[in-house]
This record gives structure tokens, C-alpha cells and sequence, in this order.
């Protein structure tokens, strides 16, 4: 009994330590309860597992567009397969048109009456409750004919079948509906809807989210039926599509697929540039021209025009349609296929959209190819309208225009990298597929991580999102922010960008750049976008991913960058410096007679702020025989005094300020003019996530320590990242120099 009361007592009086030891926080510990938990559907290696399924959805449209009216009007035949495990009484179809409706507060009122607002401002406030918006269902029916019951949920609608749909089984039933096309200028966050050009009296259409669509239902929380509040974007299924689309006969559409009927719907003239456009690799060729163009708008057809499309494993469909739209288009070639890269334009994008989009558009799908998987599908396409930027399957609506002919640098910057970005997107969430309106950051931060890449090596010119470019927002008020882990709809409307787009980009520099290494991370990546092409990943899939393929512990950085708010700041608050000397050095400590540096508290000397005072001395003295326990082999004297004699030996302080653990990158500049940089990995900081002392042999003497001079991390203070200190200039220093 003493015995057992003494083990509890020591144990805790050893847990009191560990609780009270401020050097340990648990941010090298394992991430496991934070994701989701490894399973036969989803290995421990991040890949899909042996029962891993998912569901399919193919889609019979026909829809027709009233120019007049701006209504459309649908009816589609879907085919569900149920490849899950489960019996599913009910499906589920997303509405997002629904969205729009007054009654539905997808902002929850952060626009609010203030004492003096533009007419813009008051038009997000007032004009949503005046548009009648939103889907009319008016029929939902099974394969015989026969009516099912549909329940409307805001944005969802739920689909009673008339008998359970069995594993390996699937379903078909038809929906009929309408919707009015909103204004695009009257809807904050609006990704479709028209244009309207008021000189002309001719609208852009840009037709998404316009059909209902099958929710996803998967093995981890079974029917994605999350309402749609307009910041987390969708999650959906792939499947199979036939769509015809009528339009006013004077119309040009751009779609999701390859068109089916261009005897139908192109002129002989616009058959031939398209047939020598497929040849063309080196220029693109103007299937509508911009004189065409203005003439079309003169026109206004009373008759109409169907066009058709087919598109294969896709998760989505959207098209635009516009009497307006300028066309040209270049050959792609690419490993696997050729692609044809299109731009569709009025002539308000000109010249710059004929110069520039199809060459964008170029340059993503072959910076993109290179660094996951090859573009699959025939055809990418960017359509040109006003404040926009969204990306759906082979086609993107795509912002920026010039000015009178005119366009800024900013500007020309700002379209391109637009365009760059939402051709990115066929690959994320387009192909590898996940739930955007859970992760937002799992597109959009892997997306901006490539169109960094492609801006960079294409667009030399413009500049490139780099890790530094966070610090602003990470040195912000912590009060305020919030994790990149959190769900899309409760991040603030105001840092979506940073949050979602720019933090996991920089987070995936850091980890190329500083901790794997671009060769090993690149493979890891790729592996990654492989693995998960036309399925459904979650964040434990690519956290897992990328460490089973490059063998490096990641759950440090995981928990930090996407859990936590932490920001880097790394202080060098000391340097040491020592030299051994032969002659004997002589501290009285507590009786005892030791070389080196003075220890005892009482003792401590202030640090150095600077070399001026040279190095301490000490001796090297033999290694007493009880130090080496049982083993035999002793040190060498001679060897180590050689090694040691005549170098300097540095001794450096590190403490970790922010909280988020990152690698110690260290520049010593010599007396000589001299640099060497050294690389501690992040482990370094395990033992002590606070504050870490790292001794180095030096041939030469140094003259200054640098932390991180080039800026990799965002470290939020460069202030006390040197040695010595370098001491911002004042005001009146800088007042004098400019003079």
C-alpha cells in the first residue's frame, strides 16, 4: 500500500510538471482526432480504399432561354445510381436559384441602413425583396409517369420515391421547372444571371445553378444537403449529360461539352474558321468576328435556335448565350489529347479579351497538365462579363475589361490571373471533387497554388502571390479570425480571400519551398490530384496523402496553419560567441572550477549586443571515465581539440514568439563579406516549442545572424530576426535621407 502511494504520488507530481510546463503545448502531436478516421472507403495512406463508392447522376436536359420575359424554362430527365451500401428512400436535389428568394437570409443582414450609402448599397438591401426569385417546380414524376411527392427546403428539395432505391440499383424520374434570370448587378455574390449593355439594348446571359441537381450523398455524412448560403459553393456528382438549349436564332452559346449540331446552328463561314481553328497551334482564329459581332446586335431575332451538347463525367453544366459574343479559338496540344482553348466576348472586352484570354486559357491547361494530371476534356472556354470570376466544367465567366480600348497593368494583371484561376478550377473541384460548401479551401486554396505557379512562369512580369504577402493578415486582430478549418458559410465575407485562398497557397509554398523540397513535394502533389480525380476527397485524404508520399511527419504544420490562428514569429534574442583557449579559465561556482561559459544564476552576464567584445573562452578538459558508462570506446582528444582549436563556435538563443512552429532558416554573414545559410528542420523546436538554443562551429568569425532574410516564412516581425540589431530608421533619419 506505501509502495502504490508513493508511484501515485510521484506520477502526479509528474503529471502537475507536465501540465504546468509551458515548453510543451502539444503542437507536435497527432492530428488524428481532428480529421476524419481511416476506414475501408478511406485508407490510412490518404488514398480510396476497397469499398470506397460513389454515387452517379446522368441528366436528359432541354431548357429554353425567353430573351423577352429573361425566363427559362427546363425539364430534365435524371438517372440516379445508388453504388452506396444503403437502401435511400428519398433523394435529394439542390435549388440554389431559391436562394435569391426575399425570404431567404443567406447573409444573415450584414448590409445594414447607415447614415449615408450609395445607391448600390441600397440596392443589395432592397432589390432582392422586390425580384420575384427562384425556382417554380412545376412537376416532379417517375419513369412511368406517375407523380412523386417533393418536398421544398429552401435550397434543397427532397423527392419521395415510390419505393426505396436498393444498393447497385438506380432510379429515373423527370422534373419540370422555370426561373426567372436575375439582374447580376442587383445580387451581391451573384454567379450567374444577365448582363444587361444598355447602348445596344443586348444582354450577356450567363446560365448556372439554372437545373435542379442531385446532392451528393457519400460515406461520411451521408446527404450533403447543406442549404446553400452563397459563400460555400457546391458539392455535386458526376455523370453524363445531353442538353439542348433554345435560344433566340441570332445567338452565339458557349457550353459545357462538345456541341453536337454545328450544321445546325453555325454558318458555313463559321464551320470553316472552327474546322481551321482544330488545325491551329500557333494563333488563334476569329470564329465570329468583331465586325459580326456588331452587326448581330442590330438584329433581334424573334426566331430561335437549338443547340446541343454532350459532356462525359462531369459534375456540373453551364452555358452562356449572347447575340453579342465575339469567338475565337486555338488548338491545344497536350500529352494525351488536343484541346481546344475558346474566349467569347462582346466588344466592349476589346482588344485586350482577343489578345489575351485564349492565351491565358492556353497557359493554364499547360502549367496545370504538367503539375497534376492532363487536361481530359475536349474543350476549355472563357466567356467574358462584368465582376465575376466562376468556374464550371470546360467553361468560366471571367471579369476585367478595358476602359475606352484602355486597361491598367493592375487591370490586365487582375483579368488574366482571373482567367488563369477559374481554368484552374476544371481541375479542382472539376475533377478531383471535393465539398466546397464544406472546405472552400480545398479548391480554392489548391487552385491559387497553381495559378501562382503558372503566373509565375508564364507571367513573369506581374507579381506572384509569395508566403510574405500573409503577414498583414496574419499579424491581424486574433479576436477576429478564424482557422482555415472552419465551414465555408461562417468565414467572415470580408477574409474569404485570405482565409481560403492566400493562407493554404502560401501554407503550400511553405511546404514545397522550406520543409519537403520541390521535387519530393511535386510528386506528392501529383500523387495526390491522381488519386482523387472523379471522386470525392476530404481534408484527412490530402493531409494524409501528402505525408504517405514523402515520408515527412506533417501533423505539426497541419495543426498549426490549418487549425490554429497562430502566426510565425521567430526572435533571435541572443548569440554567443566562444573560442577554445589552451590557457586554463577559472570561474569559482559553487566551489567547483569549470571552463566555458559562467553558469550559476547570479552569475549571468548581460547579453551581447553585438561582436565588439569578441568571444568568451573556454577550455576543453577530458571526459571523466564514469561519463561513458559501460561502453569502451572513448572520445578522441586530439581529434576534437583539432576540430575545435582556432574556430569560433556560436552559440544561438531562438524563441518562438507567434506560436506556429516553422523551420529555422539562418544566414551568417563573415567578416569577409561572405554568406552561408543553414536549414534547422521544425523538429528542431520539439523538445521546446518555446525557446531552443543551437550550437554551431564556424571556420570564420561573423559579422551579423540573420533569420530568414529572403522572407520565405511570414514571420510578422523582422525586428528581431537579427544580430546585431538592425534599428528601423526615425522619422528624422528618413527625413534626412531624402533630402
Amino acid at each position: 500500500m506505501r509502495v502504490l502511494t508513493l508511484v501515485v504520488l510521484i506520477s502526479s507530481v509528474s503529471w502537475m510538471s507536465l501540465a504546468q510546463d509551458k515548453t510543451w503545448q502539444g503542437k507536435f502531436e497527432p492530428i488524428d482526432r481532428m480529421i476524419d478516421p481511416p476506414s475501408t472507403y478511406r485508407t490510412a495512406s490518404g488514398a480510396s480504399g476497397a469499398d470506397y463508392w460513389q454515387q452517379r447522376a446522368d441528366y436528359q436536359i432541354k431548357a429554353s432561354l425567353d430573351e423577352q420575359t429573361r425566363v427559362l424554362t427546363g425539364k430534365e430527365t435524371i438517372t440516379y445510381y445508388n453504388n452506396s451500401p444503403d437502401v435511400l428512400p428519398y433523394l435529394w436535389l439542390q435549388l440554389e436559384q431559391n436562394v435569391n428568394r426575399k425570404e431567404n437570409e443567406g447573409f444573415g443582414g450584414i448590409f445594414s441602413v447607415k447614415d449615408s450609402m450609395t445607391s448600390q448599397h441600397m440596392q443589395y438591401l432592397l432589390r432582392p425583396m422586390e425580384f420575384p426569385a427562384g425556382y417554380t417546380i412545376q412537376q416532379v414524376k417517375d419513369a412511368s409517369g406517375q407523380k412523386l411527392e417533393a418536398l421544398v427546403n429552401n435550397t434543397m428539395m427532397k423527392v419521395l420515391l415510390m419505393e426505396p432505391l436498393e444498393p447497385q440499383s438506380s432510379v429515373s424520374f423527370s422534373v419540370e421547372w422555370s426561373y426567372p434570370v436575375t439582374d447580376r448587378s442587383n445580387f451581391l455574390l451573384s454567379r450567374e444571371g444577365y448582363e444587361y449593355f444598355p447602348e445596344d439594348d443586348n444582354c450577356v446571359f450567363l446560365i448556372a445553378h439554372w437545373f435542379p441537381r442531385m446532392a451528393v450523398y457519400n460515406d461520411t455524412e451521408g446527404w450533403q444537403n447543406q442549404q446553400f448560403q452563397k459563400l460555400g459553393e457546391f458539392a455535386l456528382e458526376f455523370g453524363n449529360y445531353d442538353v439542348e438549349i433554345t435560344v433566340p436564332e441570332d445567338h452565339l452559346v458557349a457550353a459545357t461539352g462538345e456541341l453536337q449540331n454545328e450544321k445546325d446552328v453555325l454558318s458555313l463561314d463559321q464551320k470553316k474558321r472552327l474546322a481551321k481553328a482544330r488545325k491551329s497551334y500557333d494563333e488563334s482564329v476569329m470564329i465570329v468576328t468583331p465586325e459580326e459581332a456588331v452587326a448581330n446586335e442590330k438584329t433581334k431575332s424573334t426566331d430561335t435556335k437549338t443547340w446541343r451538347f454532350r459532356a462525359e463525367n462531369v459534375r456540373d453544366f453551364a452555358f452562356a448565350s449572347s447575340r453579342k459574343f465575339i469567338w475565337d479559338a486555338q488548338a491545344v496540344k497536350l500529352p494525351n489529347r488536343t484541346t481546344m482553348a475558346m474566349s467569347f466576348y462582346p466588344k466592349e472586352g476589346l482588344p485586350v479579351w482577343s489578345e489575351e484570354s485564349t492565351q491565358a486559357v492556353i497557359h493554364a491547361l499547360e502549367v496545370y497538365s504538367e503539375a497534376t494530371f492532363n487536361y481530359p476534356y475536349p474543350v476549355a472556354i472563357s466567356v467574358n462579363t462584368s465582376n465575376i470570376g466562376m468556374e464550371f466544367p470546360m467553361i468560366s465567366f471571367n471579369g476585367g475589361r478595358p476602359v475606352n480600348g484602355e486597361m491598367s497593368h493592375a487591370a490586365k494583371e487582375n483579368m488574366i490571373r482571373t482567367i488563369v484561376h477559374e481554368v484552374g478550377h476544371n481541375w479542382f473541384p472539376m475533377i478531383v471533387s471535393s465539398d466546397e460548401r464544406k472546405w472552400m479551401w480545398m479548391d480554392e486554396g489548391l487552385n491559387t497554388f497553381l495559378d501562382q505557379r503558372t503566373m509565375a512562369e508564364r507571367y513573369p512580369q506581374f507579381h506572384s502571390l509569395t508566403p510574405k504577402d500573409m503577414v498583414p493578415y496574419m499579424d491581424g486582430d486574433q479576436r477576429v479570425m478564424r482557422p482555415i478549418m472552419v465551414t465555408s458559410d461562417v468565414e467572415s465575407l470580408f477574409s474569404i480571400g485570405a482565409n481560403f485562398y492566400d493562407k493554404p497557397t502560401a501554407g503550400f509554398q511553405i511546404l514545397r519551398e522550406s520543409v519537403i523540397g520541390p521535387e519530393l513535394f511535386d510528386a506528392a502533389f501529383r500523387e495526390y490530384a491522381t488519386r482523387w480525380m472523379y471522386k470525392h476527397p476530404n481534408p484527412a485524404d490530402l493531409f494524409r496523402t501528402l505525408e504517405d508520399a514523402t515520408a515527412v511527419d506533417l501533423d505539426w504544420f497541419w495543426r498549426g496553419w490549418y487549425f490554429t490562428t497562430d502566426k510565425v514569429d521567430i526572435n533571435l534574442s541572443e548569440v554567443k560567441w566562444y573560442q577554445m583557449s589552451e590557457e586554463p579559465v577559472i570561474v569559482e561556482n559553487k566551489g567547483k572550477k569549470v571552463g566555458g561559459k559562467i553558469s550559476g544564476k547570479g552569475n549571468q552576464a548581460k547579453p551581447a549586443k553585438d561582436f565588439s567584445a569578441g568571444p568568451q573562452p573556454f577550455q576543453m578538459v577530458p571526459t571523466p571515465d564514469k561519463s561513458y558508462g559501460g561502453f569502451l570506446s572513448r572520445v578522441d582528444e586530439a581529434e576534437m581539440r583539432t576540430l575545435v582549436g582556432g574556430k569560433n563556435i556560436y552559440e544561438l538563443t531562438l524563441k518562438n514568439e507567434g506560436g506556429l512552429i516553422m523551420p529555422v532558416i539562418i544566414e551568417w554573414t563573415y567578416t569577409d563579406g561572405t554568406t552561408e545559410i543553414d536549414r534547422l528542420p521544425a523538429e528542431v523546436w520539439r523538445l521546446n516549442e518555446v525557446e531552443i538554443k543551437k550550437t554551431f562551429l564556424k571556420e570564420k568569425e561573423v559579422a551579423s545572424v540573420a533569420i530568414d532574410p529572403d522572407q520565405e516564412l511570414p514571420d510578422v516581425d523582422l525586428s528581431n530576426n537579427a544580430f546585431p540589431r538592425v534599428e528601423d530608421p526615425s522619422e528624422f533619419d528618413q527625413f534626412k535621407q531624402e533630402q
